[in-house]
């Protein structure tokens, strides 16, 4: 009996120690529910990254932050005109009017990247800067125009270079790419891809062929615009091309007809040269013989006028004498008319090539009577070389072209081939 109340004491005992130390480790445990974090970093709790416009639309976008409103500043950058944020408390305004659309100012369908942030004014440090996105579109639809800078028709000579920008005129929604496409081949010329390109092209002197009617050819070029939704403009310029002289090619031909010419003149007056000379040899020899002749025929005279017998016989046999050295001159020395003809007729001809040559003288290389000149010389020419056919031309000389110049123009042999009359 006394064990078992001893139990019971023993049992009373243990239980109430286990309920005073429990308690007491109680006291050392930690506790593990979560405390909430204050939100101490500055944030727009209403940010709107896209806003879309009507175009008679107002916008009234009152932005909101986790602080107290009144210490803080509100602000944009490249804001598009007409849109605002009151810098005390956030509120985004804009009213779009057409105007701002019809001088360019404003673009419908084109994205308009804002920089706006909030700061503290207070503490610097303590901002939002962000980007929020405006876009403009509008109910009625303006339809964008090709526009080139050149009239509807062009006239151009083979050669002529055209040149003109492709602009345009933006409705709604502006053109994006331009096509282009021409009525009938052309090469070397700049393509047009986007407004504002330059178109430049020059048709080359075979452009227009023998076989096309009143010596022209029409090429029709058409530009085609397209917008992003592939709606499309077409505009189309006429280009009436006219056949024209190839001036580089005429000016090439011309300076080398000249540059014959002139050797030509040098060759007739080098052979000139030959004849006059050979003409000169025999007028000294003619004259000699006539010198002779005349002394003899004078000193028979003297001789038969003498007293003398013998002297008297002699001067009737000296006029004899002379008279017999006639033929022998006519045969010794004939009388070279046919080269006195040939040096005049020689001589005529330098003149008168030397004239064309001054009087066909091509201005500059655009020179409108080119072609005219060009064929005048080469006409004359042709008629010269012909009458000279029969007379042997010089074709080397051992002179320079100032010595031959300075013969042919000497004044004594301008006093001997002088015409009559002059």
């Amino acid at each position: 009996m006394a064990d078992k109340h001893y139990m019971m004491h023993k049992g009373f005992f243990v239980f109430l120690f286990f309920i005073i130390i429990v308690p007491v480790k109680a006291q050392h445990t930690k506790d593990t529910i979560p405390v909430p974090e204050i939100d101490s970093s500055l944030r727009i709790i209403n940010f709107n990254p896209f806003f879309t416009l009507h175009v008679d639309s107002t916008l009234s976008y009152q932005f909101d932050i986790n602080r107290e409103k009144s210490g803080y500043f509100w602000y944009l950058k490249n804001s598009p005109v007409g849109l605002k944020i009151n810098k005390d408390n956030g509120l985004l305004t804009f009213k779009a009017e057409k105007s701002f659309f019809l001088t360019g100012k404003l673009k419908y369908d084109a994205e308009y990247k804002v920089n706006m942030g909030v700061q503290s004014l207070t503490n610097p440090g303590e901002k939002v800067d962000t980007t929020l996105t405006l876009i403009f579109y509008n109910t009625e639809i303006l339809p964008s125009r090709v526009k080139p800078t050149v009239a509807g028709i062009l006239t151009v000579d083979e050669g002529e270079p055209v040149s003109f920008n492709v602009q345009c005129e933006t409705g709604s929604f502006p053109i994006e790419d331009i096509l282009f496409t021409s009525s009938r081949p052309i090469g070397n010329f700049t393509l047009v891809k986007f407004c504002n390109d330059e178109f430049n092209w020059t048709p080359d002197y075979e452009f227009v062929k023998e076989t096309d009617s009143a010596k022209v050819k029409i090429v029709t070029l058409s530009f085609i615009g397209s917008t992003r939704f592939k709606a499309k403009d077409t505009a189309m310029v006429r280009i009436i091309v006219r056949d024209a002289l190839n001036y580089p090619l005429a000016v090439k031909e011309n300076e080398q007809l000249v540059k014959s010419i002139e050797t030509y003149i040098l060759q007739l007056k080098y052979s000139f040269l030959q004849l006059d000379k050979r003409l000169k040899k025999v007028k000294s020899f003619r004259t000699s013989f006539d010198l002779t002749s005349g002394t003899t025929a004078l000193a028979g005279t003297i001789l038969n006028s003498s007293n003398d017998a013998g002297a008297q016989k002699t001067g009737k046999i000296l006029p004899g004498v002379g008279v017999a050295l006639v033929p022998i001159k006519e045969a010794a020395a004939p009388n070279k008319v046919w080269d006195q003809n040939q040096a005049s007729l020689i001589r005529s001809s330098i003149k008168r090539l030397e004239y064309l040559l001054r009087d066909n003288m091509v201005v500059d290389e655009k020179d409108p009577d080119m072609l005219k000149k060009t064929n005048k010389l080469k006409e004359e020419l042709k008629q010269i070389q012909i009458q000279l056919i029969d007379i042997p031309i010089e074709l080397t000389n051992d002179m320079t072209a100032e010595e031959l110049n300075e013969y042919f123009n000497s004044p004594k042999v301008n006093k001997k081939y002088r015409l009559k009359g002059k």
